[in-house]
């Protein structure tokens, strides 16, 4: 994969010739002014203030564009540079962008939460509108006219008098090397070019044709290829090895013991598969049963046998609210799930005159750095990490554990770069899982129908212990070395945005309400970022228990929704998906077929969502097929329409393997999900047809879409099927046996 062995910066520079362009890849607040607390800046822009930070005006009539958000098949690097090109005037093929690189991008954290339109968006606008401004001054200088007398068109600057210059002309090694001032006025909606189209998406085309698009297809001079024997079990300790048999086997190169971390490499890939599965039979292990109870009683554990950190975190009352009449309880859960890619992890490693560089699909770049430097005894200088995309991420799987394993094996690899890449099997047991949660609401209607309190109470494992601790490392085979690192204590993701308790909180007015989250921070089972933490677990408990309050007033769904929600950007897309999807109010299921509904504005800060779903339910199989989704969308000022309708349907098409088929198995020993056929997912004959309406608001900022649907269509299906049978389930997912045992 040619593309990967890339220029550097200073590489480019050397041979580009002319220009020279300097980069400030760690601005230091000494060099810039020396006000101790500089003004702040929008998005990402204020934690890494220099314009050379973010972008680069090639002498070849280039602009290259720099985000430390990453690529992963969201669309995020087409969006960023339609936004560039229009801020700067040029055309968007002049645009080349450079995401996630810890030796040439800014560093703006994780790509995750659906902030990255939000963050880097927001700072390329402003960077690339100043650029703009600085390049029509050093023209106006040149042409000798006033700059607001000059025209410019695709990077080249003309006078009244038919005098030009172009961008590539008038940039010096010092044009942006300064602190962004954020001043210069982004363009007006009706001034744009670019955002507001459907560009085709820049990542789409190696993997539509078969092309080297991923990490698991990059190759290296002189590569290796590496497997890692797991422990079977969470805490399992590896307590004997006869490993001599295997380093005598064709083209093994190394075998990396270090405590119970046990990996071998080998010259071809299928060699090492064969010595991985050799070792593994040679390895013997000292197990423990610590697990908890699997099915129903894993809530009751969760709820009664573990130690919780106790917040209210929302609550208000009100005396003057009317006087309940009815009150409703329910209790909704939501297994283990795993991120389930459909191709495993995969990293590249290669340490060379103390240095290591990593190719890795994971979603935070800078934050693995440092805790490779701390699991490794390095420096982070001395650590470059550069994004490649992965098969699939969906959150915080095995992406960024499988490069320490593949920087292991390239400490005992003399210089030669080593490919490491999971079974499917360690995929499924070494991943972390989106957390189990336990979800128990009650309500109250007072004599007209209206919800007049609400309590929501969760119980819920973290959902973020990525890479990026102060304390520890958040990285698997750091655990596993004969001297460990220890993880940091997991702490929860605060409001507003929200962890364990991420949309909990309900957008409906109601006089009184309560939302008490109940955090384990114990992790029998080891839990991190599943796409929308506990989003899409509270919206489904949330929603599901809004239709039971609805059938007990009596009331239209849709209607019930309207009458409590007065934000009118919430009720909007309720309205629009209601009319697209041709809402009947009262329409009742016929025992089969049923339609539901559901709401959500995504941590109730990003995109606003609501769903409509039609299921059709098999009541001989227990199959539950979901027909159609339609979906309304307020995701703000939206850059490029067919991204945004591509990011829906892809989160309703994961919610509805989550929703019908995704729950991980264990027993009290071991994880036993080892392969698909342990972990159904949705097949492409069972993709509902999907139906997007965008409310496009070209005057608002913009808000993340990427994980808007999830936690809607869950309900919308779950109140689908209750509308169909006149039943409802509670547990995800709505497997056969559930179906066939509702329905008995």
């Amino acid at each position: 994969m040619n593309a990967i062995m890339r220029q550097s910066r200073r590489e480019f520079l050397e041979t580009t010739g002319a220009l020279v362009v300097g980069f400030t890849l760690a601005p230091s607040l000494t060099a810039l002014a020396q006000d101790a607390k500089p003004a702040p800046l929008p998005g990402s822009l204020n934690a890494n203030r220099l314009l050379d930070a973010w972008l680069r005006v090639n002498p070849n009539g280039t602009v290259t564009v720099f985000t430390g958000k990453i690529e992963l098949g969201q669309g995020i690097a087409t969006a960023l540079a339609q936004i560039a090109a229009d801020e700067l005037d040029v055309d968007y093929p002049r645009i080349e962008m450079v995401t996630g690189d810890t030796s040439r991008t800014p560093n703006e954290g994780f790509t995750a939460g659906s902030l990255s339109m939000e963050h880097s968006g927001t700072a390329i606008r402003f960077a690339c509108a100043e650029a703009r401004d600085i390049l029509l001054g050093l023209a106006a200088d040149r042409l000798k006219t006033p700059a607001s007398e000059l025209r410019v068109s695709d990077g080249r600057v003309t006078g009244p008098n038919g005098a030009t210059a172009t961008y590539w002309e008038l940039t010096t090694e010092s044009t942006f090397k300064r602190e962004a001032t954020a001043k210069a006025k982004p363009k007006l909606p009706s001034e744009h070019k670019w955002v507001g189209r459907s560009v085709v998406r820049r990542d789409l085309a190696p993997k539509c044709t078969g092309g080297p698009a991923y990490v698991h297809d990059l190759r290296l001079p002189g590569m290796v290829f590496a497997r890692v024997v797991r422990p079977p079990s969470p805490r399992a300790q590896l307590v004997a090895l006869d490993e001599a048999p295997v380093r005598a086997m064709p083209g093994v190169v190394a075998i990396v013991r270090d405590g119970s971390f046990l990996a071998v490499a080998a010259e071809r890939e299928e060699q090492a598969v064969k010595a991985m599965q050799e070792l593994r039979k040679r390895a013997r292990w000292k197990e423990a049963q610590d697990l908890p109870p699997a099915g129903a009683a894993l809530f009751e554990h969760m709820r009664r046998h573990m130690t919780a950190r106790d917040q209210v975190v929302s609550e208000k009352t009100s005396p003057a609210a009317a006087t309940a009449v009815k009150r409703l309880e329910a209790t909704y859960t939501r297994p283990y799930q795993c991120h389930a890619s459909l191709g495993p992890s995969c990293a590249v490693a290669q340490m060379r005159d103390g240095q290591l560089t990593v190719w890795t699909h994971s979603q935070g770049v800078f934050p693995l750095r440092g805790d490779l430097a701390r699991a490794l005894d390095m420096d982070p200088k001395q650590i470059t990490c550069i994004h490649r995309e992965g098969a699939g991420c969906y959150g915080h799987n095995g992406a960024d554990d499988v490069v320490l394993d593949a920087a292991l094996v390239a400490r005992a690899a003399n210089g030669r770069p080593v490919k490491l890449q999971w079974m499917r099997e360690d995929e499924f047991m070494w991943e972390p899982f989106g957390s189990a949660m336990l979800m128990k609401l009650s309500g109250a209607l007072d004599g007209q129908g209206a919800i007049v309190d609400w309590v929501h109470e969760v119980w819920s494992h973290p959902h973020t212990t990525r890479p990026g601790g102060r304390d520890g490392v958040n990285l698997v085979a750091a655990w596993h070395l004969a001297t460990p690192k220890q993880p940091p204590f997991p702490a929860d993701v605060p409001q507003p945005a929200g962890g364990a308790d991420r949309n909990a909180i309900p957008l409906y007015e109601f006089p009184s309400r309560r939302i008490v989250k109940h955090y384990l921070p114990e992790m029998p089972l080891r839990t991190s970022a599943l796409r929308t933490l506990g989003g899409y677990a509270n919206v489904f408990a949330l929603e599901s228990f809004m239709d039971e309050l609805a059938l007990a007033a009596d009331a239209d769904p849709v209607e019930f929704r309207l009458r409590h929600l007065r934000d009118p950007r919430a009720r909007a897309v309720l309205e629009a998906a209601a009319q697209k999807a041709g809402w009947s109010p009262g329409r009742k299921g016929d025992g089969s077929r049923g339609r539901g509904v559901a709401f959500a504005r995504y941590k109730n800060l990003a995109c606003y969502c609501a769903v409509m779903a039609d299921v059709v339910v098999n009541r001989r199989t227990g199959q539950v097929r979901v027909a159609r989704a339609v979906s309304a969308v307020d995701a703000g000022q939206i850059v490029n329409p067919e991204g945004v309708i591509n990011q829906i349907e892809g989160g309703i098409v994961q919610s509805t393997s989550w929703t019908l088929k995704e729950e991980l198995r264990f027993d009290r020993t071991r994880v036993t999900t080892r392969s698909w056929a342990d972990y159904p997912i949705l097949t492409f004959n069972e993709v509902p047809a999907v139906e997007v309406v965008l409310l496009n608001q070209p005057n608002e900022r913009f808000l993340g879409v990427g994980e808007g649907s999830q936690g809607p269509a869950a309900a919308a299906i779950a109140n689908a099927f209750a509308n169909a049978t006149g039943r409802r389930i509670r547990d995800l997912p709505l497997t056969p046996d559930r179906v066939k045992s509702a329905l008995t």
